[in-house]
């Protein structure tokens, strides 16, 4: 009977042995993994998902978009010689090889570009480059990606961990982010573009700091709490900007969003 009983407790020693360790090891895992879940958050810069805000504001308008593009961009700081910069270039090269890669120097800049195999949905281009005529090398890092049609799938790329792991495997800290988006006016009745406009800044909660109105052309620069990015512009930090276009009486009229400025021509 002692010994039955000693069998039973040595059973529970060691039941429950497997059980502390079961848990130190789940409490490790779970650790590890909020940990890296902290790290794909961190990463992402202010403003990384601004396309998602416009294209809802402009959908909700009827407006039916054709072209926009996100651009990223960080001031490169640290680097003393043009070698840095390039041996740097020969990293992202390591970490994109399927891209393709062109190199220009000329007298005053040295720049690679890399451009990403065809998508379906978006092209991805990546820029490194430097002048020749500042020490420390003055080098500016440069990602886009641009796109002709906006839908669930296109919107869906910028939340996966494939654009997070872009990010975080090209800049070095948290860049300057600007989105952009170009659409068309679904119905070409005669309405003025100022209405068209303010109808636009209402779906923002836009508040205009100024504006350029002529008959067919008109430009605001406006205040947005959806946007968290901003340029210091008399001191109302503006952060949108708006533009419209009308071909004439009856005809289509373009328009053009963009955070915290318009980066597509129009």
């Amino acid at each position: 009977m002692k010994r039955h009983f000693k069998n039973f407790l040595y059973m529970i020693s060691i039941v429950s042995l497997i059980l502390v360790v079961m848990g130190n090891r789940t409490t490790e895992a779970m650790s590890s993994f909020l940990k890296a879940e902290k790290h794909d958050s961190s990463i992402l810069p202010k403003g990384a998902n601004d396309l998602a805000s416009i294209g809802s504001v402009l959908q909700a308008e009827n407006i039916l978009l054709n072209d926009w593009s996100f651009y990223a961009r960080e001031h490169v700081t640290g680097m003393e010689s043009m070698e840095e910069v390039q041996n740097y270039a020969k990293k992202l090269q390591k970490k994109f090889p399927d891209w393709d890669w062109s190199v220009t120097n000329t007298s005053q800049k040295w720049q690679v570009t890399a451009i990403s195999p065809s998508s379906k949905h978006h092209q991805e281009t990546l820029q490194l480059m430097a002048t020749h005529t500042k020490q420390p090398v003055d080098a500016y890092i440069v990602y886009s990606v641009r796109g002709s049609e906006w839908n669930k799938a296109t919107e869906g790329f910028f939340t996966t961990k494939k654009f997070r792991n872009r990010l975080s495997d090209i800049f070095r800290e948290k860049p300057t982010v600007f989105s952009c988006m170009k659409g068309v006016f679904s119905d070409k009745m005669d309405t003025a573009l100022a209405k068209k406009a303010g109808k636009v800044m209402s779906g923002f909660n836009a508040k205009e700091i100024e504006a350029l109105k002529e008959e067919n052309f008109m430009s605001v620069s406006a205040t947005s709490p959806m946007f968290t990015g901003s340029i210091d512009h008399k001191l109302n930090n503006m952060n949108l900007q708006i533009g419209l276009r009308s071909e004439g009486l009856g005809a289509k009229t373009t328009i053009v969003v963009g955070t915290p400025i318009i980066t597509i021509e129009y």
